[in-house]
């Protein structure tokens, strides 16, 4: 049976046959699987699940042999799609197809393992000796170390010297259970995938309309009129999730647009594309803003009525040669306290509705897009002046009321050191073309992992809790100080303001985490919380973790080794540690990071002393449980079969050490138990926390009976919360992430919805699955209508008002009963109320984006202002600072990305995905291959300043040499997926090139641009 590439995947995409080679046909004995697809339909057993890769979320359908007899080990043998999924709608991608492989890969692990300091091998051990080995370091390691009170005597109870990598993948219940056992611990060293990926786009969302999620989903992306694909390739990363690109063109006769570095799959179908040079996407998009404001294609009313266009700004505001007001230059850290609105003598905003006034934000935003005209945007960028211009002009024709743009981004735009400005970029632009809130429109962040976002929702991050609240600094030294600091003032009168709730969010959140041991004596458990004294994110902890001040590391699905920024300095900050342990389905780079692999990883195991436990856990087909995907719809999936061998799920895990780490602070004593003691851990059993008992508490519950201020009961004590504005500050409630409020219910899980209908015709499928918050979804509908409260666009009437409430397709994200003449702005969780064009004091580098360089530039200038040429806030160490190349080294640019066939250094190891790409490739343009006598099919060598790696060379057509500031800039394509384990060929990290520098706002590192060398291996 011969098959070409296209013929092997569109069997695969179709479920047509089993995700082996062997069910492809490719072995004599075909007939032998005809007879297992007979037997399929007699004993097998369906299961319905979502996809594990990306976060579009895909419906699979999971077959497994056993039929629940007694003794009946399941065995998952084939996967197809949920033909009643309303997003994927029974396709898989290539990565999906193959995902039978990935469950069944010969690297799954079936139990657990030891190496020993200095040994070069793994050692069998039984889980009764890793779990008591495990938490004895645990206990010794927070006893020597436990801060209960800081220099000033402020109780802190932080435990600083071990660190928690947490999934991207785990259902948001294992989610709950990390939460637990790592704050129950003191750990303050918190973090998950999502610092590597998606961080600034909270960082640059939240400020610019309240949330920090993609505002729109999947389906929408049909209505849109123009798609903006840039800092992404969603045809190749989001293959099922691109039907509703090419949905709009079919259908509503929509423009794709691309811009990209490279000529990608996405652009092959786009009607314009447009090169760019990577790293310079903040000048590219304020080209378009200006665009938009020098030739008057904004949707007026909105920018009038839903920005702070109008609003003031204080007068000692200032940018000036590259540098805002307040920049001290020994800090590298500006005082923000001029980027404000001028108040009032009431203490109120000034506002100018003729939008006339100088200082007003619509002003100042003109005069600082200014410089970037066309010949700018070329200069900056690379890209031609008359394709700059026609990306332009497409996206302008969008400020009418009855068009929207859609904007799709993804890795592309996060991964740089001013990955949140580009963001904020974005987003001015569709405040003044009027997309947010529309059908068709928004910024829609493309989340890389399928549950990135739910591990996002519950604050396991660096200084962050559960539904986005702070986790305390040492500097808040009560719960009182702590709410005032972080709950809004209201800026504008009448305005929702709706984080002026966050003392019943957190009240509630510490009820959650504490239970009975939370009371008002105690400020809800407040003590008990760590509280941070610095940065703990993934680039911060690995200069601790070289400089000696970490000693313990637990990882949880996470390749931390393919991960890290400079794979180099992460070999070297592992072999510091006294222990890791590793809980992970597959045999990861992270576990073997000791191990020696030729120059893949040139170790020598004697010299590095780190005791490394290797964990086996389920996958995702193993469990039931939740995954948010990029819409935020929480879906609901189910176990097919046991976990392999004697692999446990994560929270078992978790449990048992928790649970012995109690167990031994009850029989030996040690430092702070109180903290590990006062944490709620009620299951039914204790040492096997069930999905649905999580779920349920990430919910919320009554403590109390609740009323409303009229008296009505809500809730009886007990009982489940149906909605998060049911939550109070006096301790009657509980819930362990307040967005998720409305997600189980007393009617039930309403995660396991699976009612597809679509009464709107436009792709509003409310009763599939549940979308936080309270099943919104499209964020800031109210936005989609008038001030007098009419649809802009009659043909997509999503909101509006009937005369006495806000009604249409979607719940309102609003005040129900808020009348249109009260003036309430349509962005609520913001205290103004407004869209914000101008970001306030919210990001660390500017109100306004500005272009900066990449720390790596291949011009060594700036155009815009030659004095400052980097971001004078960027995240770098100084012994980071050291490892930067420059030009005259390493004369090209080098960006990493995705190809369809393999999801970052997961599918690798299963066998369908490691025969479709065997063998790690670069891909290089053609006039750079004719400069080097580079061949398609040589071995190159690409090095930068921290490594090389050695690969196959593709020369295209698809990368073009561009002219940057009069210099010829040509560009290297990286793509990230291998290693040296899984089923591939053996191949290099990827990360050994990049840089460890980050973006100011959520220090998520640079792999998009950064300078490389090339040769002839």
């Amino acid at each position: 049976m011969e098959l070409n590439r296209r013929q092997f995947f569109r069997i695969c995409a179709g479920g047509m046959a089993g995700t082996t080679v062997a069910s492809l046909g490719f072995l004599s004995s075909f007939s032998v699987h005809a007879e297992t697809r007979q037997y399929k339909l007699l004993k097998a057993k369906e299961t319905r699940n979502n996809c594990t890769y990306c976060s579009v979320g895909c419906g699979m359908l999971l077959y497994s042999l056993g039929d629940n007899a007694k003794n009946v080990s399941e065995s998952i043998y084939h996967v197809e799609g949920d033909a009643d999924h309303p997003v994927s709608r029974g396709s898989l991608c290539p990565k999906g197809a193959g995902v039978v492989d990935f469950i069944n890969s010969e690297s799954r692990l079936h139990y657990p393992e030891y190496r020993a300091p200095g040994s070069d091998k793994w050692q069998r051990i039984s889980w009764e000796d890793a779990f008591t080995r495990i938490a004895r370091l645990m206990k010794e390691d927070r006893d020597a170390n436990f801060e209960v009170k800081n220099q000033q005597g402020v109780t802190v109870n932080r435990w600083a010297t071990t660190s928690m990598l947490c999934s991207s993948a785990a259902s948001n219940e294992t989610g709950v259970i990390d939460n637990k056992f790592a704050r129950g611990l003191g750990m303050v060293a918190v973090e998950n995938q999502a610092r590597l990926c998606h961080g600034p786009t909270v960082s640059a969302l939240a400020p610019s309309f309240g949330r920090g999620a993609m505002t729109n989903n999947w389906i929408d992306i049909r209505n849109a009129d123009v798609i903006l694909i840039m800092g992404g390739n969603a045809a190749e990363a989001h293959p099922v999730g691109f039907k509703w690109v090419i949905e709009a063109k079919k259908n509503r006769g929509a423009k794709l647009v691309v811009v990209d570095p490279r000529f990608n799959r996405s652009a092959a179908v786009a009607d314009q594309y447009a090169p760019i040079r990577p790293g310079s996407d903040v000048a590219f998009l304020s080209g378009v803003v200006n665009y938009l404001l020098a030739n008057d294609k904004i949707q007026h009313q909105y920018v009038r009525e839903f920005t702070n266009a109008s609003l003031i700004v204080r007068e000692d505001y200032r940018f000036d040669d590259g540098l805002f007001s307040g920049y001290d230059d020994v800090t590298r850290q500006y005082d923000r306290s001029s980027w404000a609105y001028e108040l009032g003598e009431d203490g109120l905003v000034k506002r100018d509705e003729t939008l006339s006034h100088p200082r007003c934000v619509f002003n100042l935003l003109k005069t600082h897009v200014s410089r970037y005209t066309p010949e700018m945007v070329e200069t900056v960028c690379g890209t031609p002046r008359g394709e700059f211009l026609r990306v332009a002009q497409t996206l302008a024709e969008t400020a009418a009321t009855n068009k929207t743009a859609s904007i799709l981004y993804a890795l592309g735009w996060t991964h740089h050191t001013n990955g949140a400005q580009i963001i904020r970029t974005a987003a001015i632009i569709q405040l003044l073309l009027g997309n947010i809130g529309m059908m068709g429109g928004g910024i829609n962040a493309l989340r890389g992992h399928s549950n990135v976002q739910g591990y996002t929702d519950l604050g396991l991050l660096d200084g962050s809790l559960p539904g986005y609240l702070p986790l305390p600094s040492e500097k808040q030294t009560t719960l009182q100080m702590l709410l005032e600091q972080a709950t809004p003032k209201t800026t504008i009168p009448g305005q929702v303001n709706f984080w002026q709730n966050t003392p019943a969010f957190m009240v509630s959140l510490l009820k959650g985490f504490y239970g009975d041991a939370a009371t008002e004596e105690n400020q809800w458990g407040f003590e008990y919380l760590p509280k941070w004294d610095k940065k703990y994110d993934v680039l911060s902890q690995v200069d601790m973790m070289v400089d000696g001040q970490f000693n313990g590391l637990l990882v949880q699905g996470f390749n931390a080794l393919a991960s890290f920024p400079n794979k180099n300095k992460a070999v070297e900050a592992f072999s510091k540690l006294k222990f890791m342990v590793v809980m992970d389905p597959l045999a990861t780079e992270t576990a073997s990071f000791w191990q020696n692999h030729d120059e893949m990883n040139d170790v020598d195991s004697s010299k590095i002393q780190t005791e490394v436990f290797r964990l086996p856990t389920s996958c995702f087909a193993e469990e039931n449980g939740s995954v948010a995907n990029s819409s935020r719809w929480l879906q609901w999936h189910y176990s097919a079969a046991t976990p392999p061998g004697e692999a446990l799920h994560d929270s078992k895990i978790l449990a048992q050490l928790f649970l012995r780490l109690r167990e031994l602070y009850r029989q030996e004593g040690g430092v702070a138990p109180e903290p590990l003691m006062a944490i709620d851990w009620r299951y039914a059993d204790p040492l096997d926390p069930q999905p649905e008992e999580l779920a349920r508490e990430a919910n919320g519950r009554a403590w109390n009976d609740v009323h409303d201020k009229d008296g009505t009961l809500l809730a009886k004590a007990g009982q489940q919360l149906s909605s998060f504005a049911h939550l109070r500050a006096d301790g009657s409630t509980s819930s362990l992430c307040w967005i998720y409020a409305g997600s189980w219910t007393e009617q039930g899980n309403q995660m396991a919805n699976r009612d597809n209908a679509d009464p709107s015709g436009l792709g509003a499928v409310n009763n599939w699955s549940w979308a936080w918050p309270l099943n919104r979804r499209i964020l800031y509908n109210r936005a989609s209508a008038d001030a007098q409260g009419k649809p802009w666009d009659a043909t997509r009437p999503l909101m509006q008002w009937n005369g006495k409430k806000w009604q249409g397709f979607d719940v309102p994200d609003f005040p129900p009963t808020s009348a249109p003449e009260d003036k309430v702005g349509p962005f609520i969780m913001l205290p103004d109320g407004l869209g914000h064009l101008f970001a306030l004091n919210k990001l660390a580098d500017g109100p306004f984006p500005e272009h900066y360089e990449p720390m790596e530039s291949p011009i060594g200038t700036n155009p815009l202002h030659p004095n400052v040429i980097h971001s004078p806030v960027v995240r770098l160490y100084e012994s980071d600072k050291a490892m930067l190349g420059e030009a005259r080294d390493f004369p090209y640019v080098g960006t990493t990305y995705s190809i369809t066939e393999l999801f970052r250094h997961w599918t690798k190891h299963a066998r369908l995905n490691a025969i479709a790409q065997p063998q790690q490739f670069v891909e290089i343009g053609e006039q750079l291959a004719q400069e080097k006598g580079i061949n398609a099919g040589d071995w190159v060598k690409v090095s930068s300043r921290r490594g090389f790696i050695k690969a196959k060379a593709v020369v295209t057509a698809r990368l073009q040499t561009l002219n940057v500031a009069g210099k010829a800039v040509p560009t290297i394509g990286i793509p990230c997926h291998w290693g040296f384990e899984g089923a591939t060929r053996k191949g290099f990290l990827a990360n050994t090139l990049t840089p460890s520098v980050g973006d100011a706002n959520s220090n998520t590192p640079e792999f998009k641009a950064f300078l490389v060398n090339i040769e002839k291996a």
